[in-house]
């Protein structure tokens, strides 16, 4: 029964010659040209309806933002230090003698919050802790 069913497919099937390749009825097809409608269809594929607008609001921040630059003269730099013509040492050296050099300590408790008399307890890396009350100048 099994070669009685082969036969049957067989049959109803031929065959493809070796000289039928599907490539080459692929290749002998006519190729037609884009036309301009085409063209103008493809290089709107995946553009949304607002970005022409959006192209011309950003190139013209980009240009402000380089205006504004030139006016000011100020240029961004990786270490966030100002230029050096910008720098005022005679100052600098002024205020650091005047004034009692800054530490950086982080806030490990509050002693009755909320009350005019709270009191930080303070811990300044290796060097103590410290029970605080708010300073002049510390908000």
């Amino acid at each position: 029964w099994r070669a009685a069913l082969a036969r049957d497919i067989l049959q109803q099937a031929p065959m493809p010659a070796p000289d039928d390749d599907p490539d080459e009825e692929e290749d002998k097809k006519e190729i037609k040209a884009l036309d301009e409608g085409d063209i103008a269809l493809l290089k709107t594929y995946g553009v949304g309806p607002y970005n022409k607008k959006v192209l011309g609001v950003e190139k013209d921040i980009k240009e402000l933002n380089t205006k504004i630059f030139e006016l000011v003269g100020v240029k961004e730099s990786d270490t966030g230090l100002a230029p050096p013509s910008q720098w005022d040492l005679v100052s600098d050296k002024q205020m650091m003698q005047e004034e009692q050099p800054l530490q950086v300590a982080r806030c490990t408790k509050i002693i009755s919050p909320g009350t005019e008399d709270a009191k930080y307890m303070i811990n300044v890396k290796q060097i103590a802790k410290f029970v605080v009350g708010l300073g002049d100048r510390v908000a």
